[in-house]
This record gives C-alpha cells, sequence and structure tokens, in this order.
C-alpha cells in the first residue's frame, strides 16, 4: 500500500496576539473600531501570547525524538510565525525536513470588515451585516475579502503539497483560528451545518492543538483520523493562563 498521508499531522492555533487583547477592549467597551496600528499581517503575540508559544514548544520539545516534528509550516503573519519560532527553538532543527512559511495559511482576509467590531459592522455597514446574517459565514464574502470557502480552497492546494512532498512525515502547521477550522471541514469531511457547529460550540483556544494520525486500515490505501482537539495540556501544564479569543474582526456566530 502507498502511504498518501503524514504520519502525523498538528494543526495548531498561535498565541494570544495583541489584536486579540484589543478586540477584548474594544467590546468591552462597546466600540465600533479595534484599536490596533499594525496591518493584521504585521500584529505581533501579546506578552501572554509569548508564554503561550514557549509551553507548547517546551511541550513538542520533551517528546520523543520519533515523535516530533519533521515538517513545520507556518502562517506568514507575525503571530503565527512568532509561535512557530518559539517551538522550533526546542527542536533539533538539524532532524528537520522542512521549516517553511506558507501565504496559504495566512488569517482569512476581512476586506471593509477589517478592524471593526461586530457592532461597528452593523453600525457602519448595516447591508453587509443583514447579508452576512442571511448567508451565512460559510460563504459570505465582504467586499475585498474571503468567505470560509475563498480559504478551503487555497487550504485544498496546501493539503495537496503535503500529501505530495511530506508522506510519512509528522508535519506541524500553526496557522489561525479560520484555519484550524477549516483544515477539520476538509480532513474530517465535514459539510457546512457539521462545520458551523463546531465553531459554535467553541473558539479554538491559543496554542492549542488539534491532532490527526495515519490509520491504515481506513478506506483502501488509510487515511488521517482525528486524534486531539484544542488539546491544552502543553499549556495548563506549565500553568500558563488559557485564552480563546476570536480573531480581528469578528462577527456573531452563525
Amino acid at each position: 500500500m502507498e502511504q498518501k498521508w503524514p504520519q502525523q499531522l498538528w494543526v495548531v492555533r498561535h498565541g494570544q496576539s495583541a489584536g486579540n487583547v484589543a478586540r477584548d477592549a474594544a467590546e468591552a467597551a462597546s466600540g465600533l473600531l479595534i484599536d490596533i496600528a499594525e496591518r493584521d499581517m504585521d500584529v505581533p503575540l501579546s506578552t501572554l501570547g509569548q508564554q503561550q508559544a514557549q509551553a507548547l514548544g517546551l511541550w513538542f520539545g520533551a517528546l520523543p525524538e520519533d515523535a516530533q516534528p519533521t515538517v513545520l509550516l507556518f502562517s506568514p503573519y507575525l503571530r503565527a510565525r512568532a509561535t512557530a519560532e518559539a517551538i522550533l527553538e526546542h527542536l533539533p532543527r538539524g532532524e528537520l525536513l522542512a521549516v517553511n512559511a506558507d501565504e496559504r495559511l495566512r488569517e482569512k482576509e476581512f476586506g471593509i470588515l477589517d478592524r471593526l467590531t461586530p457592532l461597528g459592522i452593523a453600525e457602519k455597514y448595516p447591508e453587509l451585516h443583514a447579508q452576512r446574517r442571511h448567508v451565512g459565514k460559510f460563504y459570505f464574502r465582504p467586499p475585498g475579502g474571503e468567505s470560509w470557502c475563498d480559504v478551503i480552497l487555497r487550504l485544498r492546494s496546501v493539503l495537496d503539497t503535503v500529501t505530495r512532498e511530506y508522506r510519512r512525515e509528522r508535519v506541524l502547521i500553526v496557522g489561525h483560528q479560520v484555519i484550524v477550522m477549516c483544515l477539520r471541514y476538509l480532513l474530517e469531511r465535514q459539510d457546512e451545518a457539521s462545520i458551523l457547529a463546531t465553531d459554535r460550540a467553541a473558539d479554538v483556544p491559543n496554542c492549542g492543538v488539534t491532532s490527526y494520525r495515519f490509520n491504515p486500515a481506513l478506506g483502501k490505501q488509510g487515511k488521517l483520523e482525528l486524534d486531539l482537539v484544542n488539546f491544552l495540556a502543553p499549556l495548563e501544564a506549565r500553568g500558563t493562563p488559557i485564552t480563546a479569543t476570536p480573531d480581528v474582526p469578528a462577527a456573531p456566530k452563525s
């Protein structure tokens, strides 16, 4: 049997960012705009986010050598890159087959809704707010931005790369909340209703680990099987506070 998939695949959301903190402050004050000056791709980790990334790195580094990642792929956005770099500090770099930033793992693009709170979206763009509620977040594409379907399309290409170049490897992907959710949609063969139900149930925590193991007994050539969902023991073991603030901007759950 020719194995198509990696032996192990981890999908991780970045540590808490300054944008997550600013969003919390804006919503607590019933503000319309999230007060952050950087471009979304330049938003750094918060101090807590750095601690979360270090805790996760220590956990990966403590795994047996034959269970550690051999491939590290990450979003080029600063908060994801910094999380990946913190993990990389604890891995034997000489043993890694690839360490690559991949723009296909970037955050969902929010277009003209960038930096607006849900209240700000409703206030400034009531027609878009109404359209989004009608269409739902899976298909709604803000002007200049992306829908979840757009993100899924580029992630299909990522998985093509993973199955072509990294079969039998242990692959770690560091991205964003929507990246985690859309990869789950693809890997678990979900549909719109099931992935939105998963999304409603809980936000993806910062530095939470979702993982898949290759099971040769599934299908004709084996498949990846869900192993962990939003696993937080690496942070809990270090006494690192858990955060699960959605990325900016956000809109009401569909």
